[in-house]
């Protein structure tokens, strides 16, 4: 048994190149591009790293990985990992001085970055090189660094085209996820007696609409976030029990929506916003994936918005990185697929 405290991962660059990058950060890599020289980017690293919700940008020059940079004579090189399990994720410190990176592991709530017991293995360090950008994206070279799939039956498993209940939450003065205009509210309290903001956006009628119009386009299935009770104080309290995954609003009904979804040949996508309540998530998790077999549900999306609980965690660090995985597998024994939101990145599992 062994504690990671850090991982001395070097990669000396041969020039000056130029890099597409985002800044370094434990809990998001929702940030805009930056395209510099690898020498200006610590120069750049304030303007880079613009406000977002639950950051926590690294102290020194930093950027995350995939990296990717293009040489003076045209290469393309990416450097990246795959295999990520039970590990935290890698950042790539940036020494500009010196043309170096080297690995930046994400740190748990007590400074440490990694628990190990042997026999172990860290994930892999991947650096893809070719003269066509488009050959590192089509390269199998991440997939294929992972294990095969011990998977017997895959037949559930298929991609989707999908519309969905969430972008209008986004314009200002449009619909909301909160079904009340309360900001205090409990689990297990009966939300019926909410006063009604008049601008819930995933209602019975509402979502309906949105089925139409996936079946006459031929769009596979319906999003639909907003579902469920809790949204009312869900985000910035750093609230542990925060949805239970399978209580909806009062003006939603989950049975009308499967059986006019199905009669359209149209899926309804659950929704799973954890407010970044990981501990919540997995107590209540068998029982949320039992209610989406129950009403007809095949395919979730998650998300991890704000800061994480267990308090003091990552999004990146070794214990959300478990998390991730156990999920995604739990829910493959309900023949559920996942589509998981502000998770870490991925790396080919």
């Amino acid at each position: 048994y062994f504690i990671i405290k850090e991982e001395k991962t070097e990669f000396r660059l041969a020039g000056d190149h130029k890099i597409f990058w985002i800044p370094g950060d434990y809990d998001t890599n929702e940030y805009p591009y930056t395209t510099s020289k690898v020498s200006e980017i610590p120069g750049l690293m304030k303007k880079a790293t613009v406000p977002i919700s639950a950051q926590w940008p690294i102290a020194n020059p930093s950027v995350q990985t995939p990296s990717m940079m293009k040489s003076a004579d045209g290469l393309y090189i990416n450097i990246h990992e795959a295999a990520l399990v039970n590990y935290p994720a890698m950042s790539l410190n940036v020494d500009a001085a010196n043309l170096t990176m080297s690995s930046h592991l994400t740190p748990d709530a007590v400074g440490n970055k990694g628990y190990m017991q042997t026999d172990a293995k860290s994930p892999w360090r991947t650096i893809i090189v070719s003269d066509k950008a488009t050959d590192i994206l089509s390269s199998k070279l991440i997939l294929n660094l992972n294990d095969p799939t011990s998977y017997k039956d895959v037949s559930w498993i298929r991609p989707m085209k999908y519309i969905g209940v969430w972008w209008e939450y986004f314009v200002a003065g449009r619909n909301t996820w909160a079904y009340g205009v309360e900001n205090n509210v409990k689990l297990g309290q009966d939300f019926s007696k909410l006063t009604p903001n008049g601008k819930h956006g995933a209602t019975t009628e509402r979502v309906m609409k949105y089925i139409d119009f996936a079946s006459k386009n031929g769009f596979d299935a319906v999003l639909v976030e907003g579902w469920n009770v809790g949204w009312e104080d869900w985000i910035g309290n750093w609230k542990e029990e925060v949805f239970d995954f399978v209580t909806p609003y009062p003006d939603f009904d989950v049975k009308k929506l499967h059986e006019y979804a199905a009669s359209k040949n149209v899926k309804i996508i659950m929704h799973h916003e954890t407010s970044a309540s990981a501990t919540n998530y997995e107590r209540r998790l068998d029982r949320a994936l039992q209610f989406m077999k129950d009403n007809g549900y095949s395919a979730v999306k998650t998300g991890y918005v704000g800061q994480i609980i267990p308090r003091g965690e990552h999004h990146d660090g070794q214990w959300m990185v478990n998390h991730y995985r156990q999920v995604a597998e739990r829910a493959a024994d309900y023949q559920i697929m996942v589509n998981s939101h502000e998770a870490v990145r991925p790396t080919g599992l």
